[in-house]
């Protein structure tokens, strides 16, 4: 048992894997990382489903019953995600029942190439919701504008929702109203809204790549003395923002009705600089009530060598703010920075789902011919 992660738990912060495959599931390794490293939830995306169909067997037998049954390449490509993600949550009910549904968590994510049609993708959740039909999931919508109203619709239905690619202050307050939203049409809908949960995901290390690039092109000393301290500033205001809204009268009438407040979710945890420590986007945001979700890779590295120091959040807000200030004041533009990540982030989302496509595709089409 790692006394690390346990500490990092013990301070509020719930741990989920970053990762599924089928080879996972198989093995006993997930059941294992809940047993043995106090992971508590799972995430799931196009890119970590095109990885894991690229390697190994653990696909072959459902790819040729589907190339059997001459199914398209849509419907193959959800049964075949829809399967890990309703194994996982299997793997994860006994925590979910332990949690009275705090955690225990597995999420599915929406078609990316569906994240500028708000009707689209709140169809597309409620199926997803169907198929996989397990309390314990969460369906991920991109907070894109035309997110923000699936977000509230898809909650309004009484589904569980984590909400993904946020990388702005301002698109993470819209969030949270569309939560606020999306529970008060709920509750007018009769649902039980001690039962509906939800996660808004921060997105950390992917601001201080695009920050950092920026800061690099600049080239003064001030400049690069700037470097690779953005992620954690935005994070930790986002703590900020949400300590705020969730002090509202508005929140509070939907906490007397029994709802659960949205908890923030730093993703994209894992370093992308080799210079930075690698457990630098864990250690750094310790705060109650929070979930960080961890490739492996950076699960691993808190467990040898994470130093837990208690909350690393609350008391840096002043200098949250005034590292933002220095950014502003060398030229670089959060706004437009932002907007990039959102675009780019759903960007690639969309690119991994048409490998996976392209992947199931030419799966389905050679057991066909090996038929």
């Amino acid at each position: 048992m790692s006394d690390n992660l346990k500490a990092l738990s013990d301070e509020g912060v719930s741990i989920w894997l970053d990762d599924i495959s089928r080879e996972r599931l198989r093995s006993g390794n997930l059941a294992e990382l809940v047993k043995d490293r106090h992971v508590v939830g799972v995430t799931s995306n196009p890119t970590i489903f095109a990885k894991a169909l690229s390697k190994g067997d653990a696909y072959d037998d459902q790819v040729r019953d589907l190339a059997v049954l001459g199914v398209d390449v849509e419907e193959a490509s959800r049964a075949i995600i829809t399967r890990d993600i309703r194994w996982g949550c299997d793997v994860l009910r006994p925590v979910y029942d332990r949690t009275d549904g705090l955690d225990g968590r597995v999420s599915i994510e929406v078609d990316p190439r569906l994240a500028d049609d708000t009707r689209a993708t709140a169809a597309e959740a409620k199926m997803l919701w169907w198929l996989v039909d397990r309390p314990n999931l969460f369906i991920k919508i991109p907070a894109t504008k035309e997110g923000l109203a699936a977000i509230t619709s898809t909650l309004a239905e009484g589904i569980s929702v984590n909400v993904t690619l946020i990388f702005s202050l301002e698109r993470y307050g819209e969030v949270i109203d569309a939560f606020f939203a999306g529970l008060e049409r709920a509750r007018e809908n009769g649902h039980d809204l001690s039962k509906i949960a939800s996660v808004a995901s921060f997105f950390v290390s992917r601001v201080d790549t695009e920050i950092d690039k920026r800061l690099d092109k600049i080239g003064s000393e001030e400049a690069k003395g700037l470097r690779s301290k953005a992620g954690l500033a935005n994070a930790r205001l986002a703590y900020a923002l949400y300590e705020e809204k969730f002090g509202t009268d508005r929140w509070r009438a939907l906490k007397d009705a029994g709802a659960r407040p949205q908890r923030p979710l730093w993703a994209s945890t894992g370093v992308k600089d080799p210079d930075l420590d690698d457990t630098l986007y864990v250690v750094e945001l310790v705060a109650p009530g929070t979930v960080n979700t961890m490739p492996e890779a950076t699960l691993v590295a808190v467990a040898d060598h994470g130093q837990v120091r208690g909350d690393t959040v609350r008391g840096a807000y002043d200098d949250a703010r005034a590292h933002m200030a220095a950014l502003k004041s060398v030229g670089v533009d959060y706004d437009d920075v932002v907007r990039v990540l959102e675009e780019e982030g759903v960007e690639k989302f969309a690119a991994s789902w048409k490998e996976l496509i392209g992947s199931i595709s030419g799966e389905l089409e050679d057991k066909r011919a090996g038929a």
